[in-house]
């Protein structure tokens, strides 16, 4: 195989290629705690509908967190988990529950 010929006084400079990699954003649990008062059913509903759960898996969270005072409903970046807190306070204040949703570090 013919190597292509160069004209004088040119040369080719190759650099290492250096690897840039973008770091993963850290994760946050979306937690909900145990009340007397917001009803377990309001629990399923916010499970389903704000973090996409399905009605078997958002009945075990919801007793998981009725069991045992705290339970995870989600883990995401913080962007989305900030969200999706914010959004369960909402629904809770506006169907006047006193649910109590945090934020943690994973």
């Amino acid at each position: 195989m013919a190597r292509p010929e160069r004209e004088e006084g040119t040369e080719v400079v190759t650099r290492p290629k250096t690897a840039d990699k973008v770091a993963r954003p850290q994760l946050f649990k979306v937690l909900l705690h145990n009340d007397d008062y917001t009803t377990r059913e309001f629990v399923v509903w916010a499970l389903e509908r704000i973090f996409h759960r399905s009605e078997p898996e958002a009945m075990q969270i919801m007793l998981h967190v009725h069991h045992n005072g705290i339970g995870v409903a989600g883990i995401y970046p913080f962007d989305i988990a900030d969200a999706k807190m914010r959004q369960v306070s909402s629904l809770a204040e506006e169907n006047e529950f006193p649910l109590l949703t945090t934020l943690e570090p994973e």
